[in-house]
């Protein structure tokens, strides 16, 4: 495993996006805990999670509680593991995704994290998403408060502009260490946003980082480019002997260095694969390949 700098923290260079393990579709607690063993023995040390991830309708924190088990039951050592949650989003029976940014809010919600993650203070806290109803500063406000109470160590942000980041770190200063947005080959739509995390030494974490590349051969199918643009990704694939998935991900890795992909799982072996980019050096000729294939698409 590679590992990259978060906040002044190692990390492994690929982390898990625990989401999956929680919302629907979700697999057995059995199968969701082995996956999560999984990336830890394949060295990853970032978990992400939230407190609105879990089935609509239901008590927040199923994946944050989930993740505690995990790793209370883990037989390795889980000293150097930051778990990353974030506030401020819900989940209705509706199955809709809710925005709650006031500082009373994401205070309470950030209370009822530290509990169910059983820790002293939360690794990395993050505003899940910046709220139209409430001034922006006052949800960043939330955040500089729990970090002056002791209640979390570090502070980022999830889906924000360029502006908001610098309007952020305005507040935080050098406290704020991350940016979640989603990126992938087919959504560009915050390469702005990597460039300026890049430029100010933030890590820059996309969600969602395999859009645009279809499920390989781990899970049975027939590992077809989603479309034709993305067929580089499966051409370098057979060619280096490794899934799609991998190669994707290893191609985020080398547009900064301060890029740390969160792909999803539900299975270990997918886990297993997943961490295994970090591994994976692309040449310069394969990146220019896949650079190519993707173009300056942007989507969503």
């Amino acid at each position: 495993m590679r590992y990259r700098s978060l906040g002044g923290l190692r990390v492994s260079a690929v982390g898990l996006g625990a989401m999956p393990l929680s919302i629907e579709g979700r697999p057995d607690e059995g199968r969701a805990l082995a996956t999560v063993h999984a990336a830890l023995d394949a060295g990853v040390t970032l978990l992400d999670t939230a407190d609105s991830y879990h089935l609509p309708g239901q008590d927040p924190g199923h994946n944050e509680l989930l993740l505690a088990r995990a790793l209370a039951t883990y037989g390795g050592d889980t000293d150097g593991v930051l778990v990353a949650t974030k506030g401020g989003r819900g989940r209705p029976a509706d199955g809709s995704w809710t925005v709650t940014g006031s500082p009373r809010h994401l205070k309470a919600a950030a209370e009822a994290s530290l509990k169910r993650l059983g820790v002293a203070a939360i690794g990395l806290y993050q505003l899940h998403k910046p709220d139209p109803a409430v001034p922006f500063e006052e949800s960043v406000g939330a955040l500089r408060d729990l970090l002056d109470e002791g209640k979390i160590r570090l502070a980022g942000l999830s889906n924000v502009t360029g502006d908001q980041i610098l309007r952020a770190r305005a507040i935080l200063g050098d406290r704020l260490v991350s940016v979640q947005n989603r990126c992938s080959p087919e959504v560009r739509d915050s390469d702005p946003e990597l460039r300026l995390c890049a430029e100010l030494g933030l890590a820059f974490l996309p969600w969602s980082p395999l859009g645009g590349i279809s499920r390989s051969s781990l899970d049975g199918s027939s590992g077809l480019a989603a479309a034709p643009r993305y067929a580089a990704f499966h051409e370098v694939a057979r060619e280096r002997g490794v899934s799609p998935q991998q190669v994707c991900l290893a191609w985020l890795l080398s547009r900064s260095p301060t890029v740390i992909p969160i792909p999803g799982a539900t299975r270990p072996q997918t886990a297993r694969d997943s961490a295994g980019a970090a591994e994976l050096v692309l040449t310069e000729g394969e990146l220019e390949r896949l650079t190519e294939a993707v173009g300056d698409h942007r989507s969503g």
